[in-house]
């Protein structure tokens, strides 16, 4: 094979369409742009939306449904939500806090934990976290194990 031999595939490529040579290329004198107007012109064009002057669809539409403010969602307390199901992967009597669920890859490291009640525990473990559900403390205790609640880390 030599690099001579090298083409695209057939019907991958089209040819440019040449625009400005002449009337007889069928792309001359306005070169596809029509008559007058700022689409005529260079450098003009639209931006997304616009409606030729009339009131754009986005601003004729009144705004609705809850729009969360940007300082309200730094303020937000996160959680890193971890059913009991995945908890039987530690051995009875184990004490569980966030840093063994993030050796185990349960979480990522430094957030905030919230366990749920979703799924089974069959042996007892002293869970440590930040939040628990309902479920889960229910759950947790009668299994004969016990949950602690952390203080939380946000500054």
């Amino acid at each position: 094979m030599n690099l001579s031999d090298l083409h695209p595939a057939e019907g991958s490529t089209h040819r440019i369409k040449r625009v400005g040579r002449g009337i007889g290329s069928g792309h001359g004198k306005t070169a596809g742009r029509g008559h007058k107007g700022k689409g005529s012109r260079s450098g003009g064009n639209t931006p997304p939306g616009y409606e030729g002057g009339q009131m754009p669809l986005q601003r004729r539409l009144p705004k609705r449904g809850f729009r969360r403010l940007q300082a309200n969602e730094r303020a937000r307390e996160e959680f890193c939500c971890v059913n009991l199901r995945r908890l039987t992967v530690f051995e009875a009597g184990a004490m569980v806090d966030p840093s063994a669920m993030a050796q185990r890859g349960l979480i990522r490291g430094g957030k905030q934990v919230k366990v749920l009640g979703d799924g089974t525990l069959s042996r007892a473990l002293t869970v440590r976290a930040h939040a628990f559900s309902k479920s889960a403390l229910d759950k947790i205790a009668a299994a004969g194990g016990t949950a602690e609640v952390i203080g939380s880390t946000a500054a």
